[in-house]
C-alpha cells in the first residue's frame, strides 16, 4: 500500500480524489443531502384541510336545518319541486 492511500483522500471541486496503486486518481461524488418534506406540503389528509373541511360540513348541515325551519319541517326540495 503506497504512503498516498494513509492519508486523507484530497478534496477537489466537491469530489474526493484516491490514489490507486498503480498512481492512477479515482474522483468519487459526493452524495446530495437528503431533503425531508414536512408531511403537510403534499398531497393527503391534513389537519388544516380536515378542520376547514369539518367547518364547511358543519356550516352546511345548520344552513339545512335553517331550511328545514323555514319551510315548516318539509325539505327543501319537496317544498320548491312537491315532490313527496
Amino acid at each position: 500500500m503506497s504512503q498516498a492511500n494513509l492519508t486523507m483522500p484530497p478534496i477537489i471541486r466537491g469530489a474526493t480524489v484516491t490514489t490507486e496503486d498503480g498512481g492512477r486518481l479515482n474522483a468519487f461524488a459526493r452524495e446530495p443531502r437528503m431533503l425531508v418534506v414536512d408531511a403537510d406540503q403534499g398531497w393527503g389528509f391534513h389537519a388544516r384541510a380536515e378542520k376547514l373541511n369539518g367547518r364547511l360540513a358543519m356550516v352546511g348541515f345548520i344552513a339545512l336545518l335553517a331550511t328545514e325551519l323555514a319551510f315548516g319541517g318539509e325539505a327543501f326540495t319537496h317544498a320548491l319541486l312537491g315532490i313527496g
